[in-house]
């Protein structure tokens, strides 16, 4: 009988072959692109994310941490010549991606699950198309008056399990008597005040953002471990709303005579979303409509929005169900998403499941997660589950972006490579050589000058290895 030293040995001899087969391969894929990589210095961490995005007027309104920046979109837009038609965002979130394109003249159309993705979209394209003069100075009252402050009807805030205890009863006061003194509004100014209620959500609770989920503050009472969590100020309401209507207020018109949101020479295209998961919506979309798509998926890094928006998503009526179907709708990228009847929602589908299947970087890392999943290693059992999902849905969404651009157009995506139990997963390489096999053509893989480093669980256990940043480049013949 073999001793529990000796299996330990033997397994540990698999991993190796499995590690060094990846590593292999990856040369391989490495060897195969090496002239499509190209370090771009312009493409600073900056313009690829939200940050660029903080001082510059009408996109600063709400953080949307996941969001890369209007001024990424002008230079991709400018750099390869797209002037004209129609652009597709799979993947809309706050909606970046289609206002800077509408503002350069193009039309835009998105795709959004999200309903607070999808708010901020609405919110904007009323303050574009439909504000008057006289709902401008309704936001001038609001932020002068505090107009709430003396309103005595509340309307009872929607709060979640994972939201309960997130406002101290103060601010919980004012938010229910703001939202009840926006009932007396009209349907747009309200729609603008709910924004603006939602832009300052993070700053006056007791939480913050975090990656996975949300971080709560000590003065909680709530998720106290060894360290206690001190997100620092927490902003008083009637300071913070009263703010963020004034920066709405400045960025949109500097009179009430010209209430214009992208004000631009150029006709401005127009912008159209889709409400609903992308590989719902995409498959009922017309062949060879679209100019360019230009899109950020979410990561393979186990963020989990359905959580880190959840305060957000509360405000906006979510119940417990439906925050459950949304995290399976969304796109894998989450422990808890469980596998999606991909060839249900769409039979053409194969082409892409067999060119998934037949990938062998994927499939060598699959293997080792499994195996490591096996041996009890792994920190949670769905990360061989959740890769896999990711995999096979994006090649399912690269697919069917090759259906509906046009011949010549180009498909630009943002996106991360991912670490998992000390195997780097060169996410690049695996959805170019997805797209390739698709019909794609590779034309650059542009890389940010300074690569990301891992998560600081990733660097205690298996040591630093920067991971790269890339835009995605491709092109439909």
């Amino acid at each position: 009988m073999l001793s529990l030293a000796k299996i330990s040995n033997s397994l540990s001899k698999v991993d190796n072959c499995t590690l060094e087969e990846i590593e292999n391969l990856d040369r391989q894929y490495l060897s195969h692109f090496q002239k499509k990589f190209v370090i771009q210095p312009s493409l600073t961490r900056s313009l690829v994310s939200f940050q660029a995005n903080k001082t510059r007027p009408i996109y600063r309104w709400y953080k949307y941490k996941e969001a890369f920046s209007a001024s990424l979109v002008e230079y991709l837009l400018k750099k390869y010549g797209v002037d004209q038609g129609k652009i597709l965002d799979p993947f809309a979130g706050s909606g970046t991606a289609l206002f800077a394109a509408s503002q350069s003249g193009l039309n835009a159309d998105g795709i959004e699950l999200l309903s607070i993705g999808q708010q901020i979209i609405h919110a904007k394209q009323i303050l574009d198309t439909q504000f008057t003069p006289e709902d401008f100075e309704r936001l001038k009252n609001w932020s002068k008056l505090q107009v709430w402050r003396q309103f005595e009807e509340k309307i009872p805030l929607n709060e979640l399990k994972i939201t309960q205890g997130a406002y101290s009863e103060i601010t919980k006061n004012l938010i229910e008597r703001y939202l009840g003194a926006c009932q007396q509004e009209n349907t747009r100014v309200k729609t603008v005040l709910n924004f603006a209620l939602l832009c300052v959500l993070e700053s006056i609770s007791y939480t913050r953002k975090d990656g996975q989920y949300l971080r709560w503050d000590y003065r909680s009472g709530r998720g106290l471990g060894k360290k206690p969590f001190n997100k620092g100020e927490i902003l008083d309401f009637n300071q913070a709303i009263s703010q963020k209507l004034v920066e709405i207020i400045n960025d949109l018109a500097p009179s009430t005579e010209q209430v214009e949101l992208f004000p631009i020479e150029n006709s401005q295209g127009q912008i159209h979303l889709f409400r609903g998961s992308c590989l719902q919506v995409m498959s009922h979309l017309s062949e060879t409509e679209y100019n360019a798509i230009l899109t950020s998926p979410p990561y393979c890094n186990r963020y989990d929005y359905t959580r880190t928006y959840a305060l957000e998503l509360a405000l906006l009526g979510i119940g417990e169900q439906e925050l459950i179907k949304l995290r399976q709708e969304m796109l894998s990228c989450t422990v808890e998403n469980k596998p999606k009847e991909l060839l249900t929602l769409n039979p053409l589908w194969k082409t892409a499941l067999k060119i998934a299947d037949e990938q062998n970087l994927l499939q060598a890392i699959l293997k080792y997660l499994t195996h490591q999943k096996e041996l009890g290693i792994l920190n949670n059992k769905g990360i061989p589950r959740m890769v896999r999902g990711y995999f096979y849905e994006m090649a399912c969404i690269i697919q069917e972006s090759f259906r509906v651009l046009k011949p010549g157009t180009f498909l630009f995506m943002v996106n991360d490579n991912v670490r998992y139990a000390g195997v780097s997963i060169s996410v690049d390489m695996i959805l170019s050589d997805f797209a390739e096999k698709i019909g794609f053509s590779i034309e650059n893989i542009l890389v940010l000058p300074n690569d990301k480093g891992n998560s600081s669980q990733q660097m205690g256990n298996h040591g630093r290895e920067p991971l790269r940043k890339c835009v995605y480049v491709w092109k439909k013949p």
